[in-house]
């Protein structure tokens, strides 16, 4: 078992147009100092690739910074059955498999009450996006779930820092039209009032809003780089078995954690070229 010690900042690890969320030091209760990759992949949908992607990922950051690798999911899709936990290959004696823990927030749809009697903070913000699911077409519902989720958070008495962080999260996932918004802050500052509190200011609920436009334009950018950048790896892996037949795992998995640029490259050269490997190089297929 290892026990938090602390964080480090670490350098980024880009796998394509993709980074790496943190480096932990740990202490194990043996007292021994070691060093550890939490990689921690938040998947919206079901992907029939997605156990692919967390096996490249996790060679991929093995390969370049020879530490251990603890890879895990947070499935946040709408799919019950969907439940990805492995994958891997065998062959001719070699196997290579990757296991890795997920957590699926829609497994906890039914137990809403557990979640807002937990002290930890993670279930407030599983509450939340349960919530936000279920209240996707009526934004007055919506409204009442936000405001009984922030009451819940301002009960907990929390330090300001983590109330302001926690608070930011739950403004980011529950948007409101803009007159339900501003009533929201209007009941903010009753309760404020009444509970002899003053955890979100003016100036920071200034520096939330700006916040929650920048991180709407990002995810926006973000999303159509990363739509662009499926749509090319699918067209380049029509083109490869068009033209050479089944596509070896080694380079599907290449394809799948590629950058839009090098899948680009890698389409030009597939047009002309006489063999898989005159575009990818030598493979063990």
């Amino acid at each position: 078992m290892l026990g938090f010690a602390g964080s480090a900042q670490p350098t980024s690890a880009e796998l394509g147009k993709r980074l790496v969320d943190k480096l932990v030091r740990v202490t194990r209760l043996s007292g021994t100092e070691d060093w550890i990759y939490l990689h921690i992949e938040v998947q919206g949908s079901p992907q029939a690739e997605f156990a692919e992607r967390m096996f490249v990922y996790n060679y991929r950051l093995f390969d370049r910074y020879h530490r251990p690798v603890a890879s895990m999911a947070l499935l946040a899709d709408q799919s019950e059955g969907w439940h990805p936990s492995s994958f891997g290959f065998e062959v001719l004696g070699c196997e290579h498999t990757l296991k890795f823990p997920t957590a699926k927030l829609l497994d906890f749809a039914g137990r809403e009450t557990l979640l807002q009697a937990e002290p930890n903070p993670f279930a407030l913000v599983t509450l939340a996006h349960l919530l936000t699911k279920a209240t996707r077409q009526d934004m007055a519902a919506r409204f009442a779930a936000k405001w009984k989720l922030i009451q819940l958070l301002y009960q907990r008495r929390w330090e300001k820092q983590r109330i302001i962080d926690l608070f930011v999260v739950l403004d980011w996932m529950m948007r409101l039209p803009e007159h339900l918004a501003q009533e929201l802050w209007q009941n903010i500052d009753l309760l404020e009032e009444q509970e002899q509190m003053r955890y979100v200011s003016s100036v920071e609920r200034i520096g939330i809003e700006k916040g929650r436009e920048q991180g709407l334009q990002q995810g926006r950018e973000q999303g159509r780089e990363q739509g662009l950048q499926q749509g090319e790896a699918l067209a380049l892996q029509r083109l490869l078995r068009k033209r050479f037949g089944a596509i070896p795992s080694e380079i599907s998995a290449r394809i799948a954690a590629a950058s839009l640029s090098e899948i680009e490259g890698w389409f030009d050269q597939a047009i002309e070229a006489g063999r898989i490997d005159d575009v990818f190089g030598p493979t063990a297929h």
